[in-house]
């Protein structure tokens, strides 16, 4: 028995030797900045009371077990981690923080992250001086220039957004956590990188993001490596500006058009994903069909419509109106506009299409030569004069052209200011239709032709022999210009003046004063007469001689037919 009581006895005391030992490590791990583990025994609405196996049960403020909607998430029996403050306070409490433990804990984490060079996952809530700060568990600073790869203005678009980020660098006992979204995506562009150049080739179709947009094109994403789609390869149709098309954050399909693997450059199209329109347009649009389309654009010369994306044709300011003179385009069309056209021509080659407006309505030029064909009369009012004529208002918006040489059959106009003697706008007039030209628009007309022209009966009032006075009209070096009549006149070549020729013929003859002469030639065609006084003083000479020898009953020698001659000279 006393042996059994000694067993007994030394087996107790091995016992609480044991239990001594572990509640000695346990209470050495009761001190202030310890994280142990305890289970909830009570809850009020300002405490949550937890039992650590201390003495005396802990106590954590309520707020701490509030979730985002405000509920108290604590209830008795569930276990927490908590960090001890202080063993006693002045009431003789054990103060415990939740809070504190989980983020000794985050702490922790990120330390172990921070050495394996891993990333950790967070959210970004604020701006401040510098960048940005991120919720990890605990307050972490994204400087700016570790925000993005390439730098940005307005931060604020990054708020309320969550990202994984690279630890630049951890000082626990500051408390500074320094994070790096730009080393992810750098690591991530890599990545991206090396498995985009094993496929890229010139022809080769990708799908890429818009990552810019610039004035002359955009710049895509095609992972890891940029490419160029210049504005002229991203549709086969009119593009004013890149963001038209595109705009940043979309994904589009693309091929490579070009790609300089030593320089890395890559040059993008979109619109050769699809058919040149231009290749089948003949069969689309034939000439002199009708076709409806939108105004993309006006200029000073016209309009130019879409038919189709990458097809567009050109309303000229000259095929808008039949009858008026379009100045300005866009009092007849404005961008936006759904209008209606006749197809007038395409160059394939130079991709234009020749539209018309006035092709839609009859041809007034047509209609005005079957009412008012050549030869006709018409009336209307002068509506302009120029220098080398008049245009009479024939109908609305149709005028015909009265050149000065058809004035009159005789009366030439030397100078301009002589039109605005015999005419003035608005001046009511006759005229008679010379000429139509439908194809340029053109009406001729002439006033002279309402009489008969002199020259058709120039000859047989004038015959060649016939004896004319006539007033000098000019004096040139050539000879003497003569008025036989109002309108015609004739000319007295030097040759036939019958003078010396030394003489000066600016001496003998002067404008204005009259002259007898003789018609030697009549050339109808060129409207010339040709005039001689000497033609006139041998006329006189053989009348003379033939009057002599009538009178005189004596014998008349050679001689005195020489002297009287000579004496006549």
């Amino acid at each position: 028995m006393a042996l059994a009581g000694s067993s007994s006895e030394g087996t107790s005391g091995s016992f609480a030797t044991e239990f001594e030992r572990l509640l000695g490590e346990k209470m050495s791990n009761m001190r202030p900045g310890k994280i142990v583990s305890g289970r909830v025994v009570g809850v009020n609405k300002d405490y949550v009371t937890v039992d650590i196996g201390f003495k005396s049960d802990g106590i954590v403020p309520t707020t701490q077990f509030v979730n985002a909607e405000g509920a108290i998430t604590a209830k008795i029996g569930d276990q927490v981690d908590v960090y001890i403050i202080s063993l006693e306070n002045e009431m003789g409490q054990l103060l415990l923080s939740k809070e504190r433990a989980e983020q000794q804990k985050i702490w922790t984490k990120v330390e172990d992250i921070f050495k394996a060079g891993g990333m950790i996952s967070g959210k970004i809530v604020q701006k401040v001086k510098g960048g940005l700060q991120v919720d990890i568990g605990i307050p972490a600073f994204l400087p700016g220039s570790q925000i993005d790869i390439r730098p940005h203005r307005n931060l604020d678009k990054f708020i309320g957004e969550a990202y994984d980020f690279k630890v630049l660098k951890i000082t626990r006992d500051k408390g500074n956590i320094v994070l790096s979204r730009r080393a992810v995506l750098m690591s991530e562009r890599d990545s991206l990188r090396a498995e985009t150049l094993k496929v890229l080739a010139e022809g080769v179709v990708m799908e890429g993001v818009v990552k810019n947009v610039t004035d002359y094109g955009a710049f895509i994403d095609l992972g890891g490596i940029d490419g160029l789609l210049h504005i002229t390869d991203i549709s086969w149709g009119r593009v004013n500006h890149p963001s038209e098309k595109l705009s940043i954050g979309q994904s589009v399909p693309v091929v490579v058009l070009k790609y300089d693997p030593e320089k890395e450059r890559v040059s993008l199209g979109m619109k050769q994903l699809k058919t040149d329109p231009w290749t089948t347009v003949h069969e689309r649009y034939p000439v002199g069909g009708r076709i409806k389309g939108k105004v993309m654009n006006v200029t000073d010369y016209g309009a130019f419509v879409e038919l189709e994306e990458g097809v567009e044709g050109l309303i000229h300011v000259s095929e808008m109106s039949w009858t008026k003179k379009v100045r300005a385009p866009n009092k007849i069309v404005n961008v936006g506009d759904m209008v209606e056209a006749v197809i007038l021509g395409i160059d394939q080659e130079q991709q234009r299409i020749s539209l018309g407006l006035k092709q839609l309505m009859p041809n007034p030029w047509e209609e005005l030569r079957e009412r008012h064909p050549i030869g006709s009369h018409v009336k209307g009012k002068v509506r302009s004069i120029t220098d080398f004529g008049i245009f009479v208002g024939v109908e609305d918006g149709i005028d015909g052209l009265v050149h000065i040489s058809d004035f009159s059959w005789t009366k030439r106009i030397r100078d301009p200011k002589e039109i605005h003697e015999l005419y003035k706008k608005g001046d009511d007039v006759e005229a008679v239709v010379l000429d139509i030209d439908v194809a340029n628009e053109r009406l001729s007309l002439g006033i002279k032709q309402l009489t008969t022209d002199p020259w058709d009966t120039i000859s047989q009032r004038y015959p060649v022999g016939t004896k004319v006075e006539g007033t000098i009209t000019s004096v040139t070096d050539f000879g003497l210009f003569v008025e036989i009549a109002e309108g015609v006149e004739g000319l007295i070549h030097n040759s036939q003046l019958g003078v010396d020729k030394a003489e000066n013929i600016g001496d003998l003859f002067k404008a204005g004063t009259k002259v007898e002469s003789e018609v030697t030639n009549i050339d109808r065609e060129e409207r010339r007469i040709s005039l001689s006084i000497k033609a006139v003083r041998r006329r006189q000479e053989k009348e003379t001689l033939a009057e002599f020898m009538e009178d005189t009953s004596t014998a008349v020698t050679f001689g005195d037919l020489l002297r009287q001659k000579m004496d006549n000279d």
